[in-house]
C-alpha cells in the first residue's frame, strides 16, 4: 500500500506506542498533573461504543481517598478471612491450554526477575499485595459500569481501557491494568460512595515508571499469528 510521508509517520508513531505499552509494576512517587489525567481520559473517550452509549465511568483516586482505599483493602487482604470474592468471573474456574501455559509463563518470568522462587508462597503473596497499593503509583483509576448494561457494553469498555493505556504511554506515563481489585468491590463501593447500580470493572495504576525496578523490564511474549489467525479464501 502506497503511503504519503505523513501517513507513514503516523503509522510508525502508533505502532511504537502499541509495542511499547506494558504492565508496569513499580512507579515513582512523583505526582501526575491533573491536566495530564484529564487529557488522557478526554482522548480515550473517542473509543467506539454501540450506538455511542459510552458505558464507562472513571473514578480518579489521589491523595487522601487513594490512601484510604489502599489502607482498607490491604487490611482486608491481610486478614484473608475468605469474605471477599469477585462480583464477576474475570478468569475461568479452571484454566486449560493454551491459556494455562501462557499464564504460568508470564508469572514465572515476573517472579524470576524479582527473585521469587517456586514454592515461596509468602513472597508471592507479598507481590500480589502490591496490586492494592497501585504498585506505588500516585494515581489510581477505578472503572465502573452500570450493571444494567449488556455484554456488548463490556466489549466497548475494553476498547476504552486500551485507549487510556495507549494515551498514557504516548505521554511518557505508565499503567498497569488490575483485575485484582474486583475481589474487594464492596470496600471500593463504600469508599467511593458508589450507587447500587454501579459495578466495578477493574482498576488501573497510573504514574511515572521506576526505571531502576527489575520487574519493569518484563516484556511478555505474544503468540504467533498462526496460533490465532484462521484465513478463509
Amino acid at each position: 500500500m502506497k503511503q504519503t510521508p505523513e501517513i507513514a509517520f503516523t503509522q510508525d508513531a502508533v505502532d511504537r506506542i502499541m509495542k511499547a505499552r506494558r504492565s508496569v509494576r513499580a512507579f515513582l512517587p512523583d505526582p501526575v498533573p491533573d491536566a495530564a489525567i484529564d487529557e488522557i481520559l478526554h482522548i480515550a473517550a473517542r473509543a467506539p461504543s454501540g450506538t455511542n452509549t459510552q458505558p464507562w465511568r472513571v473514578h480518579v483516586l489521589t491523595g487522601a481517598t487513594r490512601a484510604r482505599l489502599v489502607d482498607e483493602v490491604c487490611k482486608a487482604f491481610d486478614a484473608a478471612d475468605g469474605s471477599h470474592t469477585p462480583e464477576y468471573d474475570y478468569y475461568p474456574p479452571e484454566f486449560f491450554e493454551p491459556y494455562l501455559g501462557r499464564r504460568r509463563k508470564v508469572g514465572w518470568d515476573l517472579y524470576g526477575l524479582i527473585g521469587i522462587a517456586k514454592g515461596d508462597g509468602p513472597r508471592m503473596r507479598a507481590q500480589h499485595r502490591k496490586n492494592f497499593e497501585f504498585f506505588g503509583a500516585p494515581v489510581g483509576l477505578m472503572f465502573t459500569i452500570d450493571r444494567r448494561l449488556g455484554q456488548g457494553s463490556w466489549l466497548d469498555y475494553g476498547m476504552f481501557l486500551q485507549n487510556v493505556m495507549l494515551a498514557a504511554e504516548a505521554r511518557g506515563l505508565a499503567t498497569c491494568p488490575q483485575a485484582a481489585w474486583i475481589d474487594y468491590h464492596r470496600i471500593i463501593a463504600e469508599v467511593l460512595g458508589l450507587p447500587p447500580n454501579e459495578q466495578v470493572v477493574c482498576g488501573i495504576a497510573l504514574g511515572w515508571p521506576d526505571p531502576a525496578s527489575p520487574e519493569n523490564t518484563l516484556v511478555s511474549e505474544r503468540a504467533r499469528l498462526d496460533e490465532f489467525v484462521v484465513r478463509h479464501e
